[in-house]
């Protein structure tokens, strides 16, 4: 949507430098911005890009302004500040009300006259769906789900049963909200399955990647806070409880009955495991997993990155003889 600068800086709370009536109708990276496009610089890794851009305007810190060729609008923090913008500059596509014709609702489901069923939705008994709702193709509503104003489901997004969902949610293809959680028992005669009774109950502002399974509770619900994000091919067990404003990153699993604090960060293929509790502000590194409790603020990493494999078989190969090793240590010490 074209826009000018100075409306920008009037709306966000930018020092404009710049011609104020320049209108900007569409975002880019550095490298690739046009004379219609707005762009930012939020590292100095990206510097160099900075000099030679041909956008619009960059949103970028104080200290960086005289680096740019182009007008600039300042801000503090200016990937947050470009969030902002880009929202306005790249709304989402706007969507006309209605029930398509190959949509399944049944009667006693209530779906808001402002809200848009795609082709081939199902939503099951007693579920509702809120104002100004987008439900993409082929996406399934199950029984006693409940869907808050102003969510959309982009496509092929599942909700098995009882799913609670507060307002401005996404989600993306496939995610499935309230599958059964992984409950056995084991007996003389092999597994029992443990009948899971609870549900999915998910906040306001909360964004889920594609891919990812947020499992129901086995008794209680599962929840998840206002405001979390959560990045595709995630796995979140049975009885999970994510604090407000906590994200993880691509291949995050969290096992059955953690309750994670707030503003907590995952980083990708990291996870907890089960029955344990994660206070407020924890970051959890790559390939990192949680393994009892944590009660203090801060960074937790345990992985080895790659490197080269001779090197890593030598490593393996003095882990090995670890024991071995201690067994010598030991005469040694008694002699």
């Amino acid at each position: 949507m074209p826009i000018s600068l100075g409306e920008l800086a009037t709306r966000f709370g930018c020092e404009l430098i710049g011609d104020p009536d320049s209108v900007v109708s569409s975002v880019a990276s550095l490298p690739d911005a046009t004379r219609e496009s707005l762009t930012f610089l939020a590292s100095n890794a990206y510097k160099e890009q900075l000099f030679s851009t041909k956008a619009a305007a960059v949103i970028l810190r104080p200290a960086d302004a005289a680096d740019s060729p182009v007008p600039v609008l300042l801000h503090d923090d200016p990937y947050a500040c470009y969030a902002r913008m880009a929202a306005v500059v790249c709304p989402p596509a706007a969507f006309t009300p209605g029930i398509h014709a190959s949509a399944v609702v049944d009667a006693s489901a209530t779906v808001a006259a402002s809200a848009h069923l795609a082709p081939n939705v199902v939503v099951g008994e007693r579920s509702t769906i809120g104002e100004n709702v987008f439900v993409g193709p082929g996406t399934v509503i199950g029984p006693d789900c409940h869907v808050g104003d102003d969510c959309r489901f982009i496509a092929n997004v599942t909700l098995a049963r009882a799913v609670s969902i507060g307002r401005r949610g996404i989600f993306h293809p496939g995610v499935v909200l309230g599958a059964d959680g992984f409950g056995n028992a084991m007996t003389p005669e092999g597994w029992v399955k443990v009948p899971q009774l609870g549900g999915v109950r998910i906040g306001n502002d909360v964004e889920i990647g594609a891919n990812t399974t947020v499992d129901c509770g086995a008794i209680d619900d599962t929840i998840i806070e206002d405001g979390v994000r959560i990045d595709n091919l995630c796995m979140i067990a049975h009885n999970v409880h994510i604090g407000a404003h906590t994200a993880m990153a691509g291949m995050v699993g969290i096992a059955g009955s953690t309750t994670i604090g707030k503003r907590c960060l995952f980083a990708g293929q990291g996870g907890a495991v089960g029955h344990i509790t994660i206070c407020d502000d924890v970051i959890v590194g790559a390939k990192s997993f949680a393994s009892k409790d944590i009660t203090e603020p801060g960074t937790y990493l345990a992985s080895f990155p790659a490197e080269p494999s001779r090197d890593w078989i030598k490593k393996v190969g003095r882990f090995r003889r670890i024991e071995a090793l201690q067994e010598r240590v030991k005469k040694l010490e008694k002699q």
